[in-house]
Parts: structure tokens; C-alpha cells; sequence
């Protein structure tokens, strides 16, 4: 059983959320919340399998609340619903260590979906819309020519396959560029996420263009 917290500041919006969800018999509702502090309250005491946050809220917003419950250890991932696909609460989620996000109107055979992956450890928001958002806020990047030794622990093979990964290429498609067999990538990518303390291969795009080892377009 995958157990949700529901995050949003209008009722009307969890219910709606909350009636999809328990009509599914592998996911559970445990709780709502409606600002981050709640959020951040209710994840320490009920530590859900996924928190689905919106990122407008009063008292903290999502992007503040993903922040501490990430910096918090907590098994949580976070799922942002957010207006836009390119809006930047997105990126500053996915900065602060969100597993990925959705649009508010999505389906809800698409949220359905998307709890389920996150809830499997994988990201929902695919690489290639990782680099687009990322790209387009860019400038609020630190500066990639400071020293970061997030990257020391991998070898060059790994920083080549973490290159990949932030261009949103698949497994597949890395290994083919490099020669390799999928099952070694997948290995590279698994290695990558342990050494460097990541979840997914959102944060890894993430980490990828904080430390400068990948430059947006024509950057």
C-alpha cells in the first residue's frame, strides 16, 4: 500500500484529489494538509510514501516545504503540482529536491500514474523536460566555474553517463553513444545516484548543470 499526503491550500482541490485516490485499492490517503508547515508537520508524524504538493500556498509555500522535508531524511518524495510546465516554483522544486511535477489540471489517470512511479523510486518528469526547465532558468544557476566537489567521488565514466542523463537521453540512447550494454548504463546511472546522495535521475540532471558539467544551449 502507497500511502499519500494530500497538499494544497483550497479544500475543495484535496477532495477532489482524495476521492481519485482511495478509489484505488493500492493507494491510501493519510492525511491533507493546507500550507507547508502543516505539510512539513504532518510528514514527519505520518512519514507518507509520497507528499503531493502544490507550490502556491500560504505560511510556506511547496518550494520551502519540499526543502525541509528533503533536508529532513525523510522516505517522502515529493511530487509539485505546479500552473505551468516551465513555471519557476518547477525548478525551484526540483532544486530542492522534488522528485518531479505535474500540471494542476492533469488527468487522473496521469496522477495516478505519476504517484505510483514516484512511489517506485523513479522520477516522473522525464529528463528531456528536466533540461528544458532547467535551460530556461539557467541564469539563476550558481556559477559553474566555482570549485563543487559533489562530482569528485565518480570516475570519468560516470561523469560521461551523468552528462548523458541531464541531456534527457535514455539508457538506450547512452548506451549506443558510448558503447556499452543498457544493463552496465543502468549499473553507471545506480552508482552515480549512491555516490552522490540523489534519488533520481531528475536530481542528477539537476546536479549536472549546478557543477557546470553540462552547459544549457549556447550557454
Amino acid at each position: 500500500m502507497t500511502t499519500v499526503l494530500l497538499v494544497d491550500d483550497e479544500p475543495l482541490v484535496r477532495v477532489g484529489f482524495g476521492m481519485v485516490l482511495d478509489s484505488q485499492p493500492d493507494l491510501q490517503v493519510v492525511g491533507q494538509a493546507g500550507d507547508g508547515a502543516e505539510a512539513v508537520a504532518l510528514a514527519r508524524e505520518l512519514r507518507p510514501d509520497v507528499v503531493v504538493m502544490d507550490v502556491r500556498m500560504p505560511v510556506l509555500d511547496g518550494v520551502g516545504a519540499t526543502a525541509q522535508i528533503v533536508a529532513a531524511g525523510l522516505p517522502s518524495r515529493v511530487l509539485v503540482l505546479t500552473t505551468f510546465d516551465l513555471d519557476e516554483h518547477a525548478f525551484a522544486a526540483l532544486r530542492a529536491g522534488a522528485s518531479g511535477f505535474l500540471l494542476k489540471n492533469t488527468q487522473p489517470a496521469d496522477l495516478l500514474a505519476a504517484i505510483r512511479t514516484v512511489a517506485a523510486g523513479d522520477a516522473v518528469v522525464s529528463p528531456r523536460v528536466t533540461r528544458r526547465l532547467l535551460e530556461t532558468f539557467a541564469g539563476r544557476l550558481p556559477d559553474p566555474a566555482a570549485r563543487d566537489a559533489r562530482l569528485d567521488p565518480l570516475t570519468d565514466r560516470e561523469r560521461e553517463v551523468l552528462a548523458l542523463v541531464a541531456r534527457g537521453w535514455s539508457n538506450a540512447e547512452v548506451a549506443a553513444e558510448l558503447v556499452l550494454s543498457e544493463l552496465t548504463v543502468k549499473t553507471h546511472v545506480g552508482r552515480i545516484l549512491g555516490k552522490t546522495g540523489l534519488r533520481d535521475r531528475t536530481q542528477a540532471a539537476v546536479l549536472a548543470y549546478e557543477t557546470g558539467l553540462v552547459r544549457p544551449e549556447g550557454g
